[in-house]
């Protein structure tokens, strides 16, 4: 009896460490600006695209975050960020991760396949390759630019979107990328702020560790202040109206805030603060713009 009573709980503790490796939130953010990017192509996308794409991006994205806690699993243990993690702490080994893993990257490559289109298979397996290999294995131990670079890989699901139904590329689609890509470096610094003794100990080039903290404050109102630039060229280009324009300003000027007073006048959580605050940013952001697009051209 005692045995059959665990075994419930057992399999619910398995399940969640396997959907934790998929690192939901995380998916679900890139999941939004994919979908975002879907419908400002200007034309109403298919049911079947619809779904097909969005599965298949979100499956894709999930193998890659399960790679990167399978790579990461020796940094992880030694962060308090991390070290909860289900391949850090040994409830998910390592061979079994990795097939989790490639199954769903696999799954997600063949759904894109078959029911989108080439073109949108290949970006979302380079950039599952860009994040959980490039970034992952190369840039974060090599260079406190890595967020910089590295960023690019995940700000592609706009584009994947737009190309799930086009099956072409568009400028339009491609000041999505830039956005996410001018977003990246603020929303993690603020965040490696907040756990710079972290990184430090796990002998990670991060801003705050290799270049000290007051120097990556400075970057991160910098980089707000090009971000609020970036955030309104889809106004300049047509591509969105008023509505988005006034959204967009108030909520860059609330970054800048943000990123104002983590500079200038800090207590022990701003720099979690922004981070948190930078992630609201972003997902109102694109609901903005999608908001913007139907309203002004149905």
């Amino acid at each position: 009896m005692a045995r059959s009573a665990l075994l419930p709980r057992s399999w619910e503790l398995s399940w969640r460490d396997y959907f934790a490796l998929t690192k939901p939130k995380v998916v679900l953010l890139i999941l939004l600006t994919a979908v975002v990017g879907m419908f400002l192509t200007g034309s109403l996308p298919s049911p079947l695209v619809a779904v097909a794409a969005t599965l298949g991006i979100g499956l894709m994205a999930g193998g890659a975050a399960a790679i990167n806690h399978v790579l990461d699993r020796r940094i992880d243990i030694k962060m308090a960020r991390t070290y909860h993690r289900p391949v850090a702490q040994g409830r998910v080994q390592t061979l079994p991760a990795l097939v989790f893993a490639f199954s769903l990257s696999a799954a997600g490559l063949a759904v894109l396949l078959l029911w989108v289109n080439a073109l949108t298979a290949w970006l979302t397996l380079a950039s599952l390759l860009g994040y959980a290999v490039v970034y992952t294995v190369w840039l974060k131990r090599a260079t406190p630019q890595n967020i910089v670079i590295g960023g690019l890989a995940g700000a592609m699901p706009p584009l994947l979107g737009w190309t799930a139904v086009t099956g072409d590329f568009h400028g339009h689609a491609l000041l999505l990328v830039m956005i996410i890509f001018a977003w990246t470096p603020p929303h993690f610094w603020a965040l490696a702020i907040h756990r710079r003794d972290d990184y430090a100990k796990a002998d990670i080039p991060m801003l705050p560790v290799t270049h000290g903290i007051e120097f990556t404050k400075t970057c991160v109102l910098l980089y707000t202040l090009l971000l609020t630039l970036v955030c309104l060229l889809p106004w300049v280009v047509g591509m969105s109206g008023p509505l988005y324009l006034l959204g967009a300003l108030a909520l860059n000027l609330r970054f800048i805030q943000w990123a104002w007073r983590l500079k200038f006048r800090p207590e022990p959580q701003t720099a979690l603060q922004c981070f948190r605050f930078s992630i609201s940013h972003l997902m109102w952001l694109f609901v903005l713009i999608l908001a913007d697009h139907w309203i002004n051209y149905g």
